[in-house]
């Protein structure tokens, strides 16, 4: 067959040039050949030899779709998502890595990226992103070592001085004051943490920030987490300067008031005066509208939450609009809209001004200057910051005449946070936030595409209102779909919970939000220097008043679905799908739908997480045994932070208190102060007797206390355990039981029986423990292994050598005892 591929040339070597009918004859006549061969090579071919055309033709498929995805030069909207995976590996590690093996490979990376320009798409996107996962590190290395937050190592009662940098109030009359710690007395602390948070439970007139303060209080290090791979509130402590919270013995004595602060700095007092007028907007908003309607409205402006009613804000989040009350991308996106579409219109009524004048430019400027007093009043919240660093990067587009709207805002206002507190990577908040605005704004651009044709309907002056009705409520039905759906996963993640009934309360709720809650709200605070703000606010709780009442009612219909703790596994792949999903443009993004089905539907049919038979709190003091959904503890009234998180995350509703036996005058009476006397082998016999007939008269699976001094219950394998709250038992229990567990720092780490022992120093170390006792041999979870990142190397401090790294069995601080 001749060569019909290569032109024919002249003599004189220019091209033959012929006429385009005879160009198309060739080309179909090289296409059929070419099949023909390619038909005859797999009829012949063996199978390996037919699947291997089959993978290099879905290769060359692949191939053309990553190259068109380049051409369309979307690559910085994978520089926050290799930014926060590096971040993300960082803060997971076991230890610190070494920093100068990050600055070496960041290096490399970059090096390799910049200069192998003549390297394929792939290679280079390969350096590309090996490049921001090791700038993720450096940057969350970084952080580390600037917030550098001293963590209290043990719980202590001690006398503490101090300033006032933040005070939040509560709904049942107590405050909140975050108090930057000047001295500790009566003992004095070894290692003091910088910011201490103390709970007053009942003052009359609150201190004023930068009032120098003292009194007796009860400090305890942030909470790790409840159970194995749940949250660990201690890491977003250290990021917040937060080394430890308290609450205070009796009201606190003011020493000086906050004129007296001549040292602080210019920054300081500047931070001082933005609270106090962030203070005294949220008081005057609770003045003027008391209640829960005046502490919802006082959280729209200084997110100022706290003050809210248990039964208001259960409700609000069983109905799915808790996001109305946090300072987000609704709240901004509503303020900043309101006064720039207001702007705009108000311009509209001097068409010579707005010949004149680029007055879009001047509203878009104006409702920058609205969210940035918006954001300074806000209390600075991690999700104000988030949503003020977004809205601001899409006013200015608008200033630099770009689309305000579109996945490069998204993407640059998540670099920005990530170089800012790349920690904020792993919160929900960040998470819920980003997912919910992604697949927002990625319908917005599908939907943009789509042709539109103009129907009758909509050039009858008649149906126009109908349809503008209709296109509104159409768009908060999607917007809430979309944003539930996109947030669903987290919900479950983080909360084990999920809202089924939440796109009926937005479609009912965002109207009254929209048109009467952020309007009025915003005359209310420009006319509020002018003391004119009083009847918009009565407006303004009107219209919450109602918010309220939707949630309630919807919170009655039930809907609030419970689910347990999910596969390690379930939350990186929903995420890489759903990413593939919203950020890809070509045919490559159904590969991140399939993804997402796939997970969910093994998430659906698989078993799940095993569920523990027995769970430990981390300072020992309560213990549970779960049973067909019912939680047995050694407590009559558990503490509800950890007890709730447990029932969340093992789908456990009811809970079974002890029986309390009665008093025995057989057993040795033991008072605190006699707390680690040896007991005489009379003494141990007859508490092993009374342990076990305490066994014999409860139930398996339930305890049976004698008060204030030990507990007992039996498993459904026969496994015994028994809680002591004084280290007297401990000879008797250990000879009783198989698991043994007590809130005591002993220096013991286990029986001389050979029994497992839990006291308060391993749990220190450890975090909280769960059990898997069905096997032969029991199956120990502990949420730390290693405590060696920053935000627990405070669980291993030595206190008599001043250096990390204490023995399990090492004894507590003369500071820790005093109390305990």
């Amino acid at each position: 067959m001749p060569n019909l591929e290569a032109p024919e040339q002249q003599e004189d070597g220019q091209d033959l040039v012929l006429p385009s009918r005879h160009r198309r004859a060739i080309a179909t006549v090289v296409f059929r050949a070419k099949a023909e061969q390619r038909e005859r090579t797999q009829d012949h071919a063996p199978l390996s030899g037919r699947l291997y055309l089959a993978l290099n033709h879905i290769r060359v498929v692949i191939g053309r779709l990553i190259e068109e995805e380049a051409a369309h030069g979307r690559a910085i909207l994978f520089a926050p998502i290799y930014m926060g995976l590096g971040a993300i590996f960082w803060f997971t590690l076991a230890s610190d890595p070494p920093p100068q093996t990050i600055l070496v490979g960041f290096l490399l990376l970059t090096g390799g990226f910049l200069f192998r320009r003549e390297s394929g798409q792939l290679v280079r996107h390969l350096l590309f992103a090996g490049m921001l996962i090791s700038l993720g590190m450096a940057l969350a290395q970084l952080e580390s070592w600037r917030a550098s937050t001293i963590m209290l190592d043990s719980a202590v009662t001690t006398t503490v001085t101090g300033r006032v940098e933040r005070r939040e109030t509560y709904d049942n009359g107590r405050w909140r004051y975050v108090v930057k710690v000047e001295a500790t007395e009566k003992p004095s602390v070894h290692r003091p943490p910088e910011r201490v948070t103390i709970f007053v439970r009942k003052q009359a007139e609150p201190f004023n920030l930068g009032d120098r303060i003292q009194g007796r209080a009860r400090l305890t290090p942030p909470a790790g987490p409840a159970l194995p791979r749940l949250n660990d509130f201690a890491f977003s402590s250290y990021f917040n300067g937060i080394g430890a919270n308290g609450f205070a013995y009796g009201a606190l004595t003011l020493l000086s008031p906050s004129g007296d602060a001549a040292e602080n700095s210019l920054l300081d007092k500047a931070d001082i005066w933005l609270a106090g007028l962030r203070n005294s907007i949220g008081d005057r908003i609770r003045r003027t509208l008391p209640g829960d309607v005046g502490a919802f409205a006082a959280a729209l402006v200084t997110d100022e939450r706290r003050a809210i009613s248990d039964d208001t804000t259960e409700a609000l989040r069983v109905a799915g609009l808790t996001h109305i009350i946090a300072i987000s991308g609704l709240n901004m996106a509503l303020s900043a809209g309101i006064f720039y579409v207001g702007l705009r219109y108000l311009f509209s009524l001097f068409p010579g001004l707005v010949q004149a004048w680029p007055t879009k430019k001047i509203a878009a400027f104006g409702a920058l200057v609205t969210v940035t007093a918006y954001y300074l009043i806000s209390g600075f919240g991690v999700s104000a910051e988030r949503a003020f660093i977004m809205m601001a990067i899409m006013l200015v587009a608008v200033l630099l005449d770009r689309p305000s709207i579109s996945l490069r805002n998204v993407a640059l206002s998540a670099i920005v946070i990530l170089v800012l507190s790349p920690s904020q990577v792993l919160g929900p908040s960040f998470q819920m936030s980003y997912a919910a605005t992604l697949a927002l704004v990625s319908g917005y651009t599908l939907w943009k595409r789509r042709r539109h044709r103009e129907s009758i309907l909509s050039r009858s002056k008649f149906l126009s209102p109908l349809l503008f009705v209709s296109r509104f409520f159409g768009g908060i039905l999607s917007t809430s779909f979309i944003g539930g759906a996109s947030t669903a996963i987290f919900s479950i993640e983080y909360f084990h919970r999920l809202a089924t009934y939440g796109l009926a309360a937005n479609l009912a709720a965002m109207p009254i939000v929209s048109f009467i809650v952020m309007p009025f709200g915003m005359v209310a605070m420009l006319l509020m220097p002018f003391g004119l703000d009083g009847p918009f606010w009565k407006v303004t709780g009107e219209g919450l008043e109602l918010v309220i009442l939707v949630a309630k009612t919807v919170a009655g219909w039930g809907g609030d679905i419970t689910f347990g703790r999910q596969p390690a596994w379930l939350m990186p792949t929903f995420i890489a799908g759903f990413l593939i999903m919203s950020v890809l443009r070509t045919r490559l993004r159904h590969l991140g739908f399939v993804l997402l089905l796939a997970t969910i539907g093994a998430a659906a049919f698989g078993s799940g997480v095993q569920k523990p038979d027995l769970m430990i709190s981390e300072d020992g003091a309560l213990v549970a045994l779960r049973q067909d959904g019912i939680l047995a503890t050694n407590r009559e009234r558990p503490q509800t932070f950890i007890f709730e998180q447990w029932q969340k995350a093992l789908v456990a509703a009811e809970h079974q208190p002890p029986t309390i036996l009665p008093a025995d005058s057989r057993l040795p009476q033991i008072s605190k102060k006699q707390r680690r006397r040896r007991l005489s082998a009379d003494e141990q016999k007859a508490v092993r007797k009374a342990m076990g007939e305490a066994l014999d008269q409860t139930m398996q699976g339930s305890f049976a206390c004698q008060k204030g001094a030990w507990c007992v219950a039996m498993l459904e394998n026969g496994t015994i355990l028994v809680t002591i709250e004084n280290a007297a038992y401990l000879p008797p229990a250990c000879d009783t039981a198989n698991i043994v567990v007590t809130a005591i720092r002993l220096r013991l780490d286990r029986c001389r029986s050979g029994a497992m022992l839990f006291t308060g120093a391993t749990l220190r170390r450890s975090g909280s423990v769960e059990m898997d006792l069905r096997g032969d041999i029991p199956i120990v979870s502990t949420a730390f292994e290693n405590p060696q990142r920053p935000w627990t190397r405070h669980r291993t401090y030595d206190w008599r050598t001043g250096t990390f790294g204490a023995p399990i069995g090492s004894r507590p601080s003369p500071a820790s005892d005093n109390g305990e």
